[in-house]
C-alpha cells in the first residue's frame, strides 16, 4: 500500500545566504522613445537636407538602433519632425528637426523624394513593413490636428506610396473616420492623394489596387451620408480636376446597381411575380440608376435562362426552351421598344446558343418565337444576318435562318403568312 507521504514531491535543498544575480538578457528594458528620438534628431541634423544623406544615415543607424521597437518614433520623427502626441500636435518640450515631410516644400518633386527616403528604408529594414503602414493610417487619423499645407504634403506622399507599392490600398480606411469624413478633411485629402497616385500610375492600375482591398465601391463613403450619390462625387472631383477617378466611381456604380437589379429580378422570377409589378421595378431602377435598354434586355435574357433546370437532351431542350420563353416573352418585350435593344438580345441569344452545346440547334426556334410573340422585328433580325452578327457559331447560326431570312425579305405581311412552310 502507498502510502499518503509518498506521494508528495520530495522538497528540492535550497541554498542559504547566497543571491542569484538576473542574467543582463531577462531584465525589461526600459522603454524609451526620448533617447531614440534625440539620436535620430542629432543625426539628422548632421545630414541636413540632403534626402540621400538622410537615407543613408538611416540605413547605417538601423545596426546600432531598435528600429524595431521604436518604429512608431521614427516615423513621426521623419514625417513631423518629432515625436506626436494624440491628435496630431508635437509635444512642446520634444527636440524638433525641420528635417522632416512638414516642414518640406509642398510640391511633387519633393515628395517623391521624401517616398524613396521610405521606400530605401524599408527595402532596406523589412519588418518596419508592419509599423510604416500602422504609422500611416495612425497619421490619417490625425488629420484635423494638422495644417492645410502639412495635409496636402501628406497626401501626396501617400499617393505616391500607393502607387510604388509601399502602402496598401487599405490604409484608406483611416479616411472613414465620421469625424473627417463630416468636416470635409476626408474629401479634400482623397483630392490629393488620388491626383498624385494617378500620376505615378494611372486609373487602371488605381482601380487594380482599390480592387483588391475592396474599396472599390466604397469611395462615395468619402462624403457624409447626404451626400453620397454618384452626381455629388462626380461634380466634387471632377470640379477638381479628377475627371478619372469621376468616371471611375460613375462606372463601378453602375455595375453594382447591375448586379443588385440581376439578383433582385431572379427573386421575383422564382417568386413567380406578375409582370407588370417586375417592369415596374426595372424602369424605376433604369432611371434611378441610368442604366440603358440594351444593358436591361441582357439581363433579363441572362435571368430568365438561369431561372431553369435544362434538359441534357439536345432533341428535347429546344422544346424545353420555346415553352420557358414563351412564357417570358412580354417581359423581354417591354424592353425591346429600340432597334438597338433588339439587336443586343439576338446577340446575347447567339452567344447562350454557342455556349451552351444543347442549345446550338435551338436558334432558329428561339428567334422565330421572339418575332412572332413580337420581341423581335424584322429589321434587326436582316441586320444581323448581314453584319451584326458574333463570330461565335457563326456559320451554324446563319444556315440555321437562312430560310426564315429570305422569307422575311420577300414576305410584305410576314405576320399573317407566319405559317408559311420551313419556318
Amino acid at each position: 500500500r502507498v502510502s499518503f507521504m509518498n506521494n508528495q514531491k520530495p522538497q528540492k535543498p535550497t541554498l542559504s545566504g547566497q543571491r542569484f544575480k538576473t542574467r543582463k538578457r531577462d531584465e525589461k528594458e526600459r522603454f524609451d522613445p526620448t533617447q531614440f528620438q534625440d539620436c535620430i534628431i542629432q543625426g539628422l541634423t548632421e545630414t541636413g537636407t540632403d534626402l540621400e544623406a538622410v537615407a543613408k544615415f538611416l540605413d547605417a543607424s538601423g545596426a546600432k538602433l531598435d528600429y524595431r521597437r521604436y518604429a512608431e518614433t521614427l516615423f513621426d520623427i521623419l514625417v513631423a519632425g518629432g515625436m506626436l502626441a494624440p491628435g496630431g500636435t508635437l509635444a512642446d518640450d520634444m527636440t524638433r528637426t525641420n528635417v522632416c515631410v512638414f516642414a518640406a516644400q509642398e510640391d511633387l518633386e519633393t515628395m517623391q523624394a521624401f517616398a524613396q527616403v521610405f521606400n530605401k528604408l524599408i527595402r532596406r529594414y523589412k519588418y518596419l513593413e508592419k509599423g510604416f503602414e500602422d504609422e500611416v493610417k495612425k497619421l490619417l487619423l490625425f488629420l484635423k490636428g494638422f495644417s492645410e499645407s502639412e495635409r496636402n504634403k501628406l497626401a501626396m506622399l501617400t499617393g505616391i506610396l500607393l502607387a510604388n507599392g509601399t502602402l496598401n490600398a487599405s490604409i484608406l480606411n483611416s479616411l472613414y473616420n465620421e469625424n473627417l469624413v463630416k468636416e470635409g478633411v476626408s474629401a479634400a485629402f482623397a483630392v490629393k492623394l488620388f491626383k498624385s497616385w494617378i500620376n505615378e500610375k494611372d486609373i487602371n492600375a488605381v482601380a487594380v489596387s482599390l480592387r483588391k482591398v475592396n474599396m472599390d465601391n466604397r469611395l462615395m463613403e468619402l462624403f457624409p451620408a447626404n451626400k453620397q450619390s454618384v452626381e455629388h462625387f462626380s461634380k466634387y472631383f471632377t470640379e477638381a480636376g479628377l475627371k478619372e477617378l469621376s468616371e471611375y466611381v460613375r462606372n463601378q456604380q453602375t455595375i453594382g446597381a447591375r448586379k443588385e437589379l440581376q439578383k433582385e429580378l431572379q427573386e421575383q422570377m422564382s417568386r413567380g411575380d406578375p409582370f407588370k409589378d417586375i417592369i415596374l421595378y426595372v424602369k424605376e431602377e433604369m432611371k434611378k440608376n441610368n442604366i440603358s435598354e440594351q444593358t436591361v434586355v441582357a439581363i433579363i435574357w441572362s435571368s430568365v435562362m438561369s431561372t431553369v433546370e435544362w434538359n441534357k437532351k439536345e432533341e428535347l431542350v429546344a422544346e424545353q426552351a420555346i415553352k420557358h420563353l414563351k412564357q417570358y416573352s412580354p417581359l423581354l418585350a417591354a424592353f425591346t421598344t429600340q432597334g438597338q435593344s433588339e439587336l443586343t438580345l439576338l446577340l446575347k441569344i447567339q452567344e447562350y446558343c454557342y455556349d451552351n452545346i444543347h442549345f446550338m440547334k435551338a436558334f432558329q426556334k428561339i428567334v422565330v418565337l421572339f418575332y412572332k410573340a413580337e420581341v423581335l422585328s424584322e429589321e434587326p433580325i436582316l441586320k444581323w444576318y448581314k453584319d451584326a452578327h458574333l463570330a461565335k457559331g457563326k456559320s451554324v447560326f446563319l444556315e440555321q435562318m437562312k430560310k426564315f431570312v429570305e422569307w422575311l425579305k420577300n414576305a410584305e405581311e410576314g405576320k399573317q403568312q407566319l405559317g408559311s412552310p420551313g419556318l
